[in-house]
């Protein structure tokens, strides 16, 4: 549930689960001196090893790509926080990216003394009460800090690993575990072994202060999610005595203003230790040499011989329902939750397909009896599976008028038929086969089968158990899963949470501090990274997409173009009707697709429509944006054909519900109203607003009283439109092209004539030839400031490779000049990026924009920052040399594959290009120069007008500060919304 900055769950194999799985595990003893793990009929062939240390290495061989996902999971996360500074573990996750006594510091040793001197002046600083006394002793940390600053060299892990041509570098953090993950090239296993070795073994605190408040943006901002704060809140219900439920894992406001670098540091000792991690790996490589790496570079890392288990006492029963309150303004929501065994204990499996029964977005109790009958706005269940403790759960939102009471009683009901038994062994069954097809899915990826890995590791789950689980699914009857309901599901042992609208109290808004910039030294660089640059690696040639050879254009006999590619590689399908018009062209579009949901033939209903593609493990799904749609069917290659009969079916035979109809009317307008409750959602609108003006692609929907007035026939008519509307056909799977031609032939419903439907004009990007600001309410101690520009000019092909490496060098990712300024050096925001945006399309605008989230009182100084970088960028010839570095490694290890290469051959069509446009990007950019990027951003960047848009709360603001950025304009909600 809880998890900063990605996804969840890794654990380690334990000396005992060994043992007993040893029996079932193949172990090498030829070719290597190390001796690895593996189980029988694992279709990822998983090695395992264990170093000397305890180290933990998971390898699995996936030759697809010449790249590698990695994870380095440590078993720690928010629950090891030490009670009085709560936060730690996800802070010391940011500060992981801050470098060594190598790198990040041009001169460890006279950086050192002030270190310890900012670490000493925040213990006391943490204990201090009187305000002058603080603000005092905070200026002399800011002193220090910027003196220590003038050996910093900020983001210099990022210049790391973008001069190996690393992709994704991130890491996140929930309460079991913290794990950092990178996706390398395959040749540069030596240097990535070599710098995180030394990032893990030899990290050093620095430029403390101003991340900090970083991370204490990242905590305003969950502040703002109703969602966020009622997880808590469910989880100190459940858990009174575990840290899942006595802190967050991102800590409480106070004890993030009172930081310890001490305690840090002690964490860090105790809990970043060989023992108590595991590296997890994916791709193509060589796992005899890549373990003999590991250990060259991790083997030399001590061991914590008295590593502590974390104790607890363990909970009481829950003989009553409890029941709290949470206040948001976001829409009302409850949650319910049991508290069951953690993710090893023998019951895991059963939990998660008792949690399908319930609940699989197709045919379970609550799919089929709830959300099918439109009896609340939405509802689902889950199973959470933690190391110590999982938690099964449900969730709803009400309709209009509905309390959540009744929402309450609606759930519960189909816990009780549950109980009872009210489904079909065929479902149980059908429910594996998903799982089956799901894991053919995962397998295709390098970061999902690494992530296997951090699951097992994390969660110290066997990995024999991990390989058979789907076969030990298979097993259990429906018999075992009411048994298993009626055990754990009781009436009176859960815990609920009321998400009622309301002011929330509880929250504090802090001052922003008074911090000088620190220094970004964009020009110096360590040794270590010289001697990381200098290095000499196997180089790997690109390949890119020949659309003459990689794909089949072809046509059925009705005269419908296809695109088709053959999949080879294994049991899977992918087939899609392309439309190239979408809700810009027709308003009605997107609500009859969601009516379409509802309905059934003339011979199924709706459920058994659901039942049927969910037995045979295919989907289909209609996805409408603003130009295009796309139908798409997909699953197990030897169901293709009743998948596709069964589409074609429903589109063409789906009956009308007027029921149904009045429902949905009255839930479009109850969701309308909760989205203006939404912040993100307000952000998303007011964006748009400023992109395209009043009349835009979000807004561009039917009024409430055109909603009202639909019927079913103008909505089965938008269905119907389907077969009449010029289309194409996108095929990856195993059938012949002659096969696949012929059978579309036979089933694939059209009219004889098929119409075109013409873009809509009046919806484009909007020119602005002035300054100006729109601000849009929304209380919350943070403000979405999003700023726009748009001169007319045109998609233009020549400009594509300086603007991949003026974007890669000035405000695309972490190792950029927006980053460096906004975040690094000044602590202004969680969050800033800044794009020169080619369009999508070759008849569309080029524009430029930025995007900042950040506190209320920071707003000034962040867009006086931006305004700074925007006309008078920094340079640094260094920097540059590792963009385009990065740039090129990517693109020689990047690889289009299965359905991507269609899709790649649409967008290469949409602007007009026949040809992949990677080859002219590596193909110029070598050449290109920081004058190049000088030239480029002096006339496409330099000087332009913007459109500001602020989505905040006008009282905290300072309005004057504005007055630079144009002429206020004030918006309602209503007005951004469109309704």
């Amino acid at each position: 549930m809880p998890i900063i900055n990605c996804k969840n769950m890794t654990r380690t194999l334990s000396n005992a689960l060994l043992l007993i799985t040893t029996a079932l595990l193949c172990v090498s003893c030829a070719q290597s001196k190390y001796h690895y793990e593996s189980v029988p009929n694992d279709p990822m062939k998983s090695r395992i090893y264990t170093l000397d240390n305890g180290l933990k290495v998971y390898l699995t061989v996936n030759r697809d790509q010449p790249r590698i996902q990695t994870y380095i999971a440590v078993r720690s996360g928010g629950k090891n926080d030490p009670h009085e500074t709560t936060g730690l573990a996800h802070y010391f996750e940011h500060l992981m990216f801050k470098g060594t006594e190598q790198f990040g510091t041009s001169n460890y040793e006279a950086e050192k003394p002030f270190l310890d001197r900012i670490e000493q002046e925040f213990e006391k600083y943490r204990i201090m009460t009187d305000p002058a006394e603080r603000k005092a002793q905070y200026h002399l940390i800011d002193s220090l800090s910027y003196e220590a600053s003038k050996y910093a060299i900020p983001n210099e892990y990022d210049k790391l690993m973008a001069a190996i041509g690393s992709d994704g570098s991130n890491a996140y953090t929930s309460y079991d575990q913290t794990v950092f993950t990178e996706d390398i090239p395959s040749n540069e296993i030596d240097n990535w072994a070599k710098i995180q070795a030394d990032r893990f073994g030899n990290n050093v605190i620095r430029l403390f202060h101003t991340e900090l408040e970083a991370v204490y943006e990242e905590k305003n901002i969950s502040l703002t999610s109703d969602d966020e704060k009622s997880v808590d809140k469910l989880l100190s219900g459940l858990f009174k005595n575990h840290p899942y439920g006595t802190q967050t894992v991102l800590g409480t406001q106070e004890q993030l203003k009172n930081p310890s670098i001490t305690n840090i540091k002690n964490y860090y000792k105790e809990w970043y230790v060989p023992n108590n991690m595991a590296i997890c790996m994916s791709g193509d490589f060589d796992p005899d040499y890549v373990i003999a790496e590991i250990d060259k570079y991790f083997g030399g890392m001590k061991p914590n011989d008295n590593l502590k288990k974390l104790t607890f006492k363990p909970e009481d029963p829950i003989t009553t329902p409890e029941v709290y309150t949470v206040l948001g303004d976001e829409a009302p929501m409850i949650y319910i939750a049991w508290r069951l065994p953690g993710a090893n204990d023998s019951t895991s499996n059963i939990m998660q397909l008792t949690a399908n029964m319930l609940y699989n977005g197709s045919v379970g109790l609550i799919d089929a009896n709830v959300n099918q009958q439109q009896k609340v706005l939405g509802a689902g269940a889950f199973a959470d599976q933690l190391a110590d403790y999982s938690i099964f759960g449900l969730f709803g939102q009400p309709k209009a008028g509905q309390s959540l009471d009744e929402v309450r009683d609606i759930l519960l009901a189909q816990i009780d038929s549950l109980k009872a038994g009210a489904f079909s062994n065929d479902m149980l069954t059908a429910t594996v086969n998903n799982y089956k097809a799901d894991r053919m899915r995962q397998l295709r990826s390098n970061r999902q089968r690494a992530d296997m890995f951090v699951t097992a590791f994390i969660d110290d789950i066997p990995w024999e158990k991990s390989v058979t689980q789907l076969d030990d699914m298979s097993k259990i009857t429906r018999a075992d899963v009411v048994s298993y309901a009626r055990r754990v599901l009781g009436s009176n042992s859960y815990v609920q949470v009321d998400k009622e609208q309301g002011t929330d109290k509880s929250i504090v808004k802090m001052e922003k501090p008074q911090i000088t910039p620190v220094l970004t030294n964009r020009d110096s660089s360590s040794k270590f990274l010289r001697d990381i640059q200098a290095s000499q690696v196997k180089p790997i040639e690109p390949v890119f997409v020949d659309y003459s050879k990689d794909l089949v254009r072809t046509r059925t006999n009705k005269g419908i173009d296809v695109l088709y590619k053959q999949n080879t590689g294994d049991g899977l399908f992918d087939l899609t009707y392309y439309y190239d018009f979408g809700s810009n062209e027709d308003k009605k579009i997107s609500t009859a697709v969601d009516y379409l949901d509802y309905l059934g033939t003339s011979t199924m209903t709706a459920e058994q429509v659901k039942k049927a593609f969910y037995e045979i493990a295919c989907n289909y799904a209609i996805r409408v944006s603003e130009r295009n749609i796309s139908i798409n069917i997909s699953g197990l290659a030897e169901n293709m054909d009743k998948a596709v009969e069964l589409t074609e079916q429903l589109l063409d035979d789906c009956q009308p519900d007027e029921t149904i109809l009045a429902n949905m009317k009255g839930d479009i307008l109850k969701n309308r109203a909760d989205g203006k409750l939404n912040q993100r959602q307000n952000f998303n609108m007011l964006r748009s607003y400023v992109q395209y003006g009043p009349v835009n692609p979000l807004n561009y929907v039917l009024s409430d009283a055109e909603v009202n007035s639909l019927s079913s026939a103008e909505l089965i008519s938008e269905i119907r439109k389907f077969s009449s509307t010029a289309h194409r056909i996108l095929y990856f799977g195993p059938k012949s092209q002659s096969d696949f031609i012929a059978y579309m032939d036979k089933v694939h419903s059209t009219s004889d004539t098929l119409d075109v439907i013409p873009h809509n004009p009046d919806i484009k990007l909007m020119a602005n030839d002035k300054a100006q600001v729109i601000l849009a309410p929304y209380k919350a101690n943070n403000i979405y400031l999003f700023g726009f520009s748009d001169r007319g000019e045109k998609f233009d092909a020549s400009l594509y490779p300086v603007e991949v490496l003026f974007n890669e060098y000035f405000g695309g990712g972490m190792n950029t000049i927006v980053f460096q300024e906004i975040r690094e050096a000044r602590g202004l925001a969680y969050h800033a990026s800044s794009i020169f945006a080619m369009p999508a399309r070759k008849d569309e605008d080029i524009s430029m924009n930025y995007h900042i989230i950040t506190q209320n009182d920071k707003m000034k100084d962040a867009l006086s920052a931006f305004d700074q970088i925007l006309n008078d960028m920094p340079q640094s010839e260094k920097s540059l040399a590792i963009s385009k570095d990065a740039i090129l490694s990517r693109i020689r290890t990047q690889r289009t594959l299965r359905m991507d290469v269609l899709w790649s051959y649409i967008s290469a069509e949409r602007l007009g290009l026949d040809h992949d446009v990677d080859k002219d990007v590596f193909e110029a950019v070598p050449s290109l120069t920081m004058q190049d990027v000088v030239n480029f951003q002096e006339k496409w960047v330099k000087g332009r007008k913007y459109t500001v848009g602020i989505l905040g709360d006008e009282k905290d603001l300072d309005l004057k500060a504005l007055e630079p950025y144009g002429t206020l304009t004030r918006v309602k909600t209503e007005e951004i919304f469109g309704y």
